[in-house]
């Protein structure tokens, strides 16, 4: 089987590579601002949504469309994408200690449109001055939701 993939995300296509998912690439950009007064699980399938809608309307080859969306949540804020070192670094100090939510979803449109979402709880440990510059010296939490990759 081969879809469409909706997605600017380099872990997206690993994660399809690693499961044996054959697939197009289709770029796509949209808007990511949250609404005024949307709550967190709405924001991140509304996001995974518009980005397969975008794909769909994108790809002319009749396959199917998959696009996903991520979020981490804090005390019902989400955090959004670390776009720099000081972005990494102030998110962390937030997360240390402290218990979050991972939203993830992920919408297919074929034949018809199904979103599915998860929520994964995610416990940090007190994470040091040291572990916090150092983990934000590297390239891996850059763009990722949150600061962090997991």
């Amino acid at each position: 089987m081969k879809i469409n993939l909706a997605s600017r995300s380099p872990r997206r296509r690993e994660l399809l590579d690693q499961i044996g998912i054959e697939y197009e690439l289709i770029d796509i950009d949209i808007d990511e601002s949250c609404h005024d007064d949307e709550n967190p699980e709405d924001y991140v399938c509304r996001i995974a949504r518009e980005k397969a809608e975008v794909g769909k309307s994108l790809s002319n080859n009749g396959l199917p469309v998959l696009a996903a969306d991520t979020a981490v949540v804090l005390d019902r804020e989400i955090l959004g994408k670390a776009d720099n070192r000081d972005d990494v670094i102030s998110m962390l100090q937030r997360l240390s200690g402290k218990t979050h939510y991972v939203l993830s979803a992920v919408t297919v449109i074929g034949e018809s449109e199904a979103t599915r979402l998860n929520i994964s709880k995610v416990t940090f440990k007190e994470l040091s001055a040291d572990e916090i510059e150092h983990y934000a010296s590297t390239d891996e939490p850059l763009g990722k939701a949150g600061g962090y990759a997991i």
